[in-house]
């Protein structure tokens, strides 16, 4: 049995938590969340060892379905002023994308802004299936208003376009405790930029975990395997890896780890989009 579908298994077999029971049990509204980059066979272990744990989590079942497909637009301007700016550490920046829910056609734009003073704000608004890939002209003008507020030109937003695709099947895990906090395991990672060139990393899960300030029970859990939190963005360490000549030091860690091997999977990718 491979890895893969060791995982598909341990997820099945947990039980069911409805999108209605997570919310009212983990909003986290307030959060911190921790990124690791798990090789496959890892994360089926740790998911296989969770049903043994003393208190198993629960997963996420929308329509029957546990692990849900995900696809992600990326927007930023033709000299990649996004990802500049946080490739740079700069305290003003943003992050734009559509989020799809393929299971359901749901779709939604998201927006996410820090300004002068490093308070980040995050906008989400229910965004039409079919524009998904592009930006409409309403959806512009509020990018436009969002950007001059953190000192951005407002009319970088005219430049916007989609430069980068992720897809990806995601589950949510609950994990009970004193302090209630969730977990996200993607699997199936592929990567897609406006070429047509991509990228997949079928021998690694990204895990994120959320939890109120102090670390929650799956971070332990994965401390004591030995994994730690790294800094990744689907975004930007997608565009670093796609290409070379971006700068790319706040994420040269996993550029020269899990993510080496995308330099062993790149292909033309339009097809599979």
């Amino acid at each position: 049995m491979t890895a893969r579908h060791r995982a598909a298994t341990a997820i099945a077999a947990l039980p069911a938590i409805g999108l209605d029971a997570l919310t009212t049990e983990a909003a986290l509204l307030t959060r911190v969340d921790r990124k690791y980059v798990v090789p496959m066979d890892a994360a089926a272990s740790l998911l296989e060892n969770l049903q043994r744990s003393d208190e198993v989590p629960a997963a996420l079942e929308i329509a029957g379905e546990r692990e849900l497909a995900y696809r992600s637009v990326y927007f930023d301007t033709p000299d990649l002023l996004s990802y500049r700016l946080a490739a740079h550490g700069r305290r003003r920046r943003f992050k734009l994308r559509t989020r799809t829910y393929v299971d359901t056609g749901a779709a939604y734009l998201e927006l996410k802004t820090r300004g002068a003073r490093g308070l980040t704000r995050k906008e989400r608004d229910a965004y039409d299936l079919d524009a998904a890939d592009r930006l409409t002209a309403e959806a512009r003008d509020d990018v436009a208003e969002a950007l001059g507020a953190i000192g951005v030109e407002p009319g970088r937003a005219d430049d916007l376009d989609a430069r980068l695709q992720t897809l990806y099947r995601r589950t949510t895990l609950l994990l009970a405790g004193d302090v209630p906090s969730r977990a996200t395991i993607d699997l199936d990672l592929r990567w897609i930029d406006a070429d047509g060139a991509g990228f997949t990393l079928p021998r690694y899960a990204i895990v994120e975990t959320k939890s109120p300030g102090q670390a929650g029970a799956f971070d332990r859990v994965l401390w004591r395997a030995g994994h730690r939190p790294q800094r990744i963005s689907k975004y930007a360490t997608g565009m670093a890896a796609l290409r070379s000549d971006l700068p790319r030091n706040r994420w040269t860690r996993v550029l020269a780890g899990p993510f080496a091997s995308s330099q062993n999977t790149r292909k033309d990718a339009s097809c599979a989009a």
